[in-house]
């Protein structure tokens, strides 16, 4: 655990009205990555420039499971159909609240104006950027409010009139809030972090996402950066996209030293040249 680690545990890093993320306890940093790597390494044998360089390789190239000896945990606070699409990563271990148990808070999400958008034409999932009038936005954001109001109230109900509590959440709606402890390995992690920080993602789960991006580039900078270069803002291309991406390199010659100067390493620009070869060569 680095200084800026213990600077930032139990730190709360506030999401939507109600929500939170807390980083609250951390095993490893870039140095147990190197080490996982290096199964004979000793502390101070290695330079930090050539440990990115290792880390970069071993990203660079998918050897994960040096990644997966960091281990972090996190206290989360999210709405209920927030926690529904985050549990679909089920590489993590997860406890949460019961409403069994304990009562629940009269807390739920709603959407600020801004995010009050139409549905998407060409993304089923997803809104799209179009907006209603602000007048009929309004009366959305009203209605939704006035809507958890009035099942709060009849939880309370039921509560006060000794209905079991197993019974009275049900009608609870998916916008009220949830708590869990969410652990998770780095490379699990970065998996989720490709996914729920893209552009497409569901914009109540991507502010989560982003909290918790902002925690691991400070627990694991170097770590981060390779992640950021070689996974998040990467390109897959398929065997055809391959093919049409040949057709225009064909008689296109590739000058390492502008790699280099672009900001690659030497490694990494003898990589992307062998890359290039081979989808020409194909």
């Amino acid at each position: 655990m680095n200084d800026t680690t213990k600077d930032i545990i139990n730190k709360e890093y506030k999401c939507l009205n109600h929500g939170f993320v807390r980083l609250v306890d951390i095993m490893g940093d870039d140095t147990a990555i190197v080490q996982a790597a290096r199964t004979s390494y000793g502390k101070g044998t290695k330079s930090v420039s050539e440990d990115r360089g290792l880390i970069r390789y071993l990203m660079r190239n998918r050897h994960t499971s040096p990644f997966e000896m960091v281990e972090l945990k996190f206290h989360v606070k999210l709405p209920i159909f927030v926690a529904r699409q985050w549990i679909r990563h089920r590489t993590a271990s997860v406890n949460e609240v019961s409403g069994r148990y304990s009562e629940m808070p009269s807390e739920s999400y709603i959407p600020e104006l801004e995010n009050i958008k139409k549905q998407s034409t060409d993304n089923k999932q997803g809104r799209s950027n179009e907006a209603f009038s602000p007048e009929y936005t309004a009366y959305i954001q009203s209605k939704l409010r006035n809507a958890q109001a009035a099942q709060f109230a009849e939880y309370s109900e039921y509560l006060e009139a000794g209905v079991a509590r197993e019974l009275a959440r049900i009608n609870l709606p998916l916008s009220t809030y949830t708590e869990w402890y969410w652990k998770i390995d780095l490379h699990n992690l970065f998996h989720f972090l490709k996914l729920r920080l893209d552009r497409h993602a569901q914009y109540e789960i991507r502010v989560y996402a982003e909290a918790i991006a902002d925690i691991v580039k400070q627990c694991v900078p170097i770590a981060y950066e390779a992640f950021e270069d070689y996974l998040l803002n990467s390109l897959y291309l398929s065997e055809l996209e391959q093919k049409a991406l040949a057709s225009i390199l064909l008689d296109v010659a590739i000058d390492e030293q502008k790699l280099i100067n672009i900001g690659l390493s030497k490694r990494e620009a003898a990589a992307f040249t062998e890359k290039i070869n081979n989808i020409v060569m194909k």
